[in-house]
């Protein structure tokens, strides 16, 4: 008989076997602009966020599309012998968090100077099974 600590931990780590990661770091987009193409695919199936980020104008959808991608060949890795539409795979969790700054300066009136901040961020995409 295991003890309360391992029971626990074996129920997390049954929970994680139908959850496939992605991260996407330093990606030279300000945070706030990735978070719009984000947010529409939060909680839709893997497939439709596909289909939605293939069709969505920004640059920020290029990089989200290729990342729910490679998320979609982590879950078939980890869940072999499985198809990810009959399974229906969901974006769980999808985080914009800021990473480094950039810093520059841009030449102003009268012989002073602006500080432009170059932001960048990571992206981490979390994708569940719903069966």
């Amino acid at each position: 008989m295991g003890s309360r600590k391992k029971i626990a931990a074996d129920a997390r780590k049954e929970a994680r076997k139908t959850l496939a990661i992605a991260k996407l770091n330093n990606v030279p987009t300000s945070p706030r602009k990735m978070r719009l193409v984000a947010d529409v695919i939060r909680g839709e199936s893997a497939l439709k966020a596909l289909n939605m980020l293939k069709f969505m104008p920004q640059d920020a959808a290029r990089r989200l599309e290729k990342l729910v991608l490679s998320a979609v060949a982590n879950w078939q890795t980890k869940n072999e012998g499985k198809d990810a539409d009959t399974e229906g795979v969901i974006v769980k969790e999808i985080h914009v968090d800021s990473a480094r700054m950039l810093k520059r300066l841009r030449p102003a009136p009268q012989g002073r100077a602006h500080r432009i901040r170059k932001r960048s961020n990571h992206v981490t995409i979390i994708l569940d099974s719903v069966k």
